[in-house]
């Protein structure tokens, strides 16, 4: 609403009115046929005008693309680089030129840390916790908005964290364990609420501290706890929902999950890096695990950290160098699987974490 003197004294009033997206068209039309644009002309989209930035930053454009269907995941990588500096990473896994680019604007703050926990929900990226060599664990939280391309200040955790687990259930993140501060908490999880930008505590004995690795299958968090020295086997614990409890996993299943870990239409693949790169899988009905394939040593550079896109597992190692694999055509040729590589950086960059994130 604008005033305006007309000059007598009285002061008229002019309603002013947005501009529409398209002109000629309802906004509820444009935003069905912008919505439909891929993802990776949205940054083009946001240059053409004041309104189509705002519309393509907005939740209504998010829930959109979601609720039909239209949004696009890519992958997010969480990396150090050759100067011990925190630095994260972007892939588009559709586009037919595949290649990481550089996210920039990262909290000064974090860039040094270690034990950093990296997870992605809704829109945004999320990096949680760590510490320092001269620097106790903290519960600050960070997180990078994709549709605006924006770093903030998330709420903090609860409790002060660094080297933990990170996992998202049921629209929420769960910060598992991890060394913190508190010593009176170290069997200890968070959960983060986005909707309220809130975190509650929880405690359970079962849960250790020293955490490797950690997956959801079956609508239930597992962690992987590391090898016991007493009796050289793998301790893991499974989160139970309906109780809000964590129970010991299935001893045979955890048995064969040595590596980075990931669920493919609820089918757990691992990646046993032992003795060159090999995915094998879980086979639920006969309990046991099963090789899958040797990767190339041509394109695999471990450690490799793993992540799936759909019926798609990409293995990212060192420099970020990355092969796709696609199980439903995972055919083998003298024992390697076949797949296709994505270029690697000229960095040699070590990879910590990757997450996936749908627009």
């Amino acid at each position: 609403m604008e005033h305006l003197d007309s000059g007598s004294g009285s002061v008229c009033q002019i309603e002013l009115t947005e501009p529409p997206i398209i002109c000629g068209l309802p906004d509820h039309i444009a935003l069905f046929c912008l919505a439909r644009v891929p993802r990776m002309y949205h940054t083009l989209l946001k240059s053409v005008s004041r309104r189509w930035r705002d519309l393509v930053c907005s939740e209504e454009w998010h829930f959109h693309r979601r609720k039909h269907k239209l949004d696009e995941t890519w992958i997010y990588a969480l990396c150090r680089d050759k100067c011990d500096r925190v630095c994260c990473y972007v892939l588009d896994p559709n586009s037919s030129r595949r290649c990481w680019k550089t996210i920039q604007g990262l909290p000064p703050r974090i860039l040094k840390r270690k034990g950093v926990s990296f997870e992605a929900l809704g829109k945004k990226v999320y990096l949680l916790g760590g510490c320092g060599w001269s620097e106790d664990a903290t519960n600050e939280v960070y997180c990078y908005d994709a549709l605006t391309n924006i770093w903030s200040d998330a709420a903090p955790l609860s409790t002060a964290r660094c080297y933990f687990a990170c996992e998202v259930l049921d629209e929420k993140i769960y910060a598992i364990g991890g060394l913190g501060s508190n010593s009176s908490s170290p069997h200890s999880w968070d959960t983060y609420d986005p909707s309220t930008n809130s975190w509650k505590s929880h405690a359970d004995p079962n849960i250790f501290p020293e955490i490797e690795d950690s997956i959801v299958m079956d609508g239930k968090i597992y962690i992987r706890c590391g090898t016991s020295a007493v009796t050289s086997r793998v301790h893991s614990v499974v989160y139970e929902p309906s109780s809000g409890t964590w129970q010991h996993a299935d001893a045979d299943m955890v048995s064969g999950w040595q590596g980075p870990a990931v669920v493919v239409d609820g089918t757990l693949y691992a990646l046993d890096q032992s003795s060159g790169t090999r995915l094998i899988m879980w086979q639920k009905e006969t309990r046991e695990w099963v090789p899958v394939g040797r990767l190339s040593p041509l394109f695999t550079r471990p450690p490799c950290q793993i992540v799936a896109v759909g019926k798609r597992i990409f293995v990212v190692g060192k420099g970020l160098s990355t092969v796709m694999i696609d199980i439903g055509n995972a055919g083998n040729m003298g024992g390697v699987m076949v797949s296709s590589s994505i270029p690697n950086l000229t960095s040699d960059d070590d990879v910590i974490s990757c997450k996936c994130l749908a627009i």
